[in-house]
Parts: structure tokens; C-alpha cells; sequence
């Protein structure tokens, strides 16, 4: 059955649409792109530096600041990608359709996730039905977290909330080495049907990744005096680090109690038109703060992202105090909460799974 929202749209989205305009005039606008273009070359600058420094003769024989840089490292490549990357893929940071690609294909690929599989389930899949089921891929089933009612339900999954925590620290090394390569066997993923790989992308994903460790690992070792045992372990910890930073920033901003998980009606209609759905699936934090902004790349104003995906992120905190409002004028859910009040309740909701 195809999966449809709700055909006639609420009044909400019109007068949004309206008080977004008065609020981000041409000179906002522009100012709101020199901020985004800013944010790239400072995270991209700083990420440059501390992989520099890693041959620093001063660290080297430091084993607690070499471990300190790759944790550095790593958290400034994260930032480097809320920051820039992903306004790259929906091709807000420039006008320019192929700098947009060229800055998201190197900045996310520097990460070691690949770049191209990610756009396709971001932009095709998690965008277009954000927490439906069999639509979602970032909720897709896996045997060892249990994200949604319609999941199975194991024995483990009982303690899940318990156990959540060491899984989020080895994330990022999964998706880089297990989960990418995962997804070239899968025809299908959420909505994403009959997805085929060349023989050509899949050499590139595996020199990617040869990349990918040859710079974080085989360099450091071959052009300094850091022991190879020294270089393994601050890799590892540097992904626990980040682990824990990229899911607990993220995950938060749709997988809680307060979210909501709409399903479909007996024809295939979710009960909200597309504007509403957005609301009521997505959780922000902080969203009006410049510094979360800064931060966080507009991922803490999730539902302005998803309702404005084609606006700078730079702009989120300017327009989500009237997202807000409207939403509260024309009775719309709408969920905020601080950043640690938003975590316990990923907790609550993981707990909740596991027992129902």
C-alpha cells in the first residue's frame, strides 16, 4: 500500500511561510550564508591544524596529548560535518551545485563514512517520512536496538537501555566498517527499492576506506616517532568519544518519548499533512541559541530543519521562535526540551520499548 499524508494542509504552514519571509529578508539571508561559509573554513581550518599537529615533536612523546589530539580530531571532523556537510547535501551552502557536492563529498568521506550511500537514505528516505516505518531508514531494524513498536522484540532488548550506551561508543566504527559495506548487499532498505551497486562505486567505497585508515593510522606511523600501539588506541578512543557525541546529538532529535511515530490509516493516509508530520516527529533543543547553533549545525532546530531543509542552517534559530508559536496557536505538537532533559528521555524511550 503506498503510505500518503493527510491531503488538505493546515492554515500552520501558509502564515508560516509568510512570518519566515518577514524574518529572513535579503540582508539576513546573506548574512546568514557569510555565517555558514565562515563555519566551514573555521572547522575545516581547525580540523586541518590538529591533524598537522600530530606531528608535532612537542606531542609526541605525550602519549595523554596525542590521545587528546585524536579525540580533538575526530570531535572537530563531527562538527566539521553538521556544519557544513549536510548543508552541502541539501545544497544550501552555495549556489553552486558543484562545490556543494565537491565540499559534502570530501568533508563527509574525511570521516569515513561513505558519502554517497548516506545522501540516498538522508535525502530519499529519512527526509520524505521521518519516523514512519518501512519508510525510514535511519529507523531501520537491527537485532540489538529496538527503535520502534513494530520491530520485534527480544529477550536482550529488555535491558537495552542498560546496554544502549556501550553500543553508541563503537557507532561510528560500525557504520564506517560494517554498516557501509552492509547496505551494498541490501535491494532494498525502507522505502529505497531495488537499490543496485556498480562494480566502480564499490572499488571507490573500499579505497575510501583504505584512505580513511591510511591517514589516521599508516601516515602518523610512518612519518612520526608515535608507536603504532600508541596510534591503534588513540583511533579507538577517539571513536568512543565521537560515538557517544554523534548519536546522543542526534538521535535525540527524533527517537524520544515525546516524538511521535504516526501510522497510516486503513488506506495508507498518516494522520498529518507533510508540514505537520515534520512537527510532530522531531524534537529540538536549545533552538533559538547562537551557540547551539554554532555548535550543532541547526541539528538542535530539527524542526525547522525539516520543514525549511533549503535554508542555511545559520538561520534556524532566527525562525524556530516562531515555529513554535504558530505551532502552539493552531494546536500543533511541537516538542523542545533542553539537551540533557532530551538524552533521559532517549533512555526512557529505549526502556520503554524494551518492556512493552
Amino acid at each position: 500500500m503506498k503510505i500518503k499524508f493527510k491531503k488538505k494542509s493546515s492554515e500552520f504552514y501558509q502564515e508560516l511561510i509568510m512570518e519566515t519571509n518577514s524574518i529572513l529578508t535579503e540582508t539576513e539571508l546573506k548574512k546568514a550564508k557569510w555565517l555558514l561559509q565562515f563555519k566551514f573554513v573555521f572547522y575545516f581550518l581547525v580540523f586541518i591544524a590538529l591533524y598537522i599537529n600530530l606531528f608535532n615533536a612537542l606531542i609526541i612523546q605525550h602519549w595523554a596529548l596525542i590521545y587528546l589530539n585524536y579525540i580533538f580530531l575526530g570531535l572537530f571532523g563531527i562538527l566539521l560535518a553538521f556544519n557544513s556537510s549536510h548543508d552541502c547535501v541539501h545544497h544550501t551552502f552555495s549556489n553552486n551545485k558543484r562545490l556543494n557536492q565537491l565540499i559534502y563529498y570530501v568533508t563527509f568521506n574525511l570521516q569515513g563514512v561513505n558519502s554517497r550511500l548516506w545522501k540516498k537514505r538522508h535525502i530519499a528516505s529519512h527526509h520524505i517520512f521521518p519516523n514512519v516505518d518501512g519508510c525510514d531508514a535511519d529507523i531501520d531494524n537491527n537485532p540489538f536496538i529496538r527503535l520502534s513498536e513494530s520491530h520485534e522484540k527480544k529477550v536482550l532488548h529488555k535491558y537495552q537501555h542498560i546496554y544502549a550506551t556501550v553500543l553508541y561508543c563503537l557507532y561510528t566504527l560500525h557504520w564506517i566498517f560494517v554498516k557501509d559495506i552492509i547496505y551494498l548487499s541490501k535491494s532494498e532498505l525502507a522505502n529505497l527499492k531495488n537499490q543496485t551497486y556498480s562494480f566502480s562505486f564499490i572499488v571507490e567505497l573500499i579505497l575510501l576506506k583504505v584512505f580513511y585508515l591510511s591517514y589516521l593510522i599508516v601516515i602518523p606511523y610512518l612519518l612520526s616517532d608515535i608507536p603504532l600501539i600508541t596510534i591503534i588506541t588513540a583511533f579507538l578512543l577517539m571513536h568512543f568519544v565521537i560515538s557517544i557525541f554523534f548519536v546522543l546529538t542526534l538521535i535525540i532529535s527524533h527517537l524520544t518519548t515525546e516524538t511521535e511515530f504516526p501510522k497510516t490509516d486503513r488506506h495508507g493516509f498518516l494522520p498529518y499533512d507533510y508540514y505537520e508530520h515534520q512537527l510532530a516527529v522531531s524534537l529540538d533543543y536549545h533552538p533559538g541559541s547562537k551557540l547551539a547553533n554554532w555548535i550543532f549545525g541547526g541539528f538542535n532546530s530539527h524542526a525547522a530543519h525539516h520543514l525549511f531543509p533549503k535554508l542555511p542552517h545559520t538561520t534556524y534559530n532566527l525562525i524556530s521562535p516562531t515555529i513554535k508559536s504558530l505551532a502552539i496557536k493552531y494546536r500543533l505538537p511541537y516538542n523542545e526540551m533542553s539537551l540533557i532533559d532530551a538524552i533521559f528521555s532517549h533512555y526512557k524511550y529505549l526502556k520503554k520499548l524494551g518492556q512493552q
